[in-house]
């Protein structure tokens, strides 16, 4: 199944990227490939899997996850939005990471 879900977003960035060849993409650009889906699409596509990789260009990619079950002991998970075709701000996923020094309560 996964096999299935990377081919799928790698052929969604694959036609995006061809749309948006004449300009550079900046780094913090959101992915593509969440814009040919509806946000319940691509809320149950990280559901169903659990977790996801999502082509950002550049040879980049973002992991998003169900939950924080599939992030690291030392990590948070932070709640991340992307655009769909529908929704400029869809709560896809969540996104494992190492907080910050001040984000400790000491």
């Amino acid at each position: 199944m996964r096999r299935f879900v990377s081919a799928l977003l790698l052929g969604l960035t694959a036609s995006a990227s061809a749309v948006a060849q004449g300009r550079p993409a900046s780094p913090s650009a959101p992915p593509a490939a969440t814009q040919r889906l509806v946000c319940a699409e691509a809320m149950a596509l990280v559901k169903r899997e659990g977790e996801i990789t999502i082509p950002t260009g550049r040879g980049t990619a973002e992991r998003l996850v169900r939950d924080r079950s599939f992030c690291e002991f030392s990590e948070v998970a932070e709640l991340r939005f992307l655009p769909t075709r529908d929704n400029p701000q869809c709560p896809v996923g969540y996104r494992c990471r190492e907080p910050g020094f001040e984000e400790w309560n000491w």
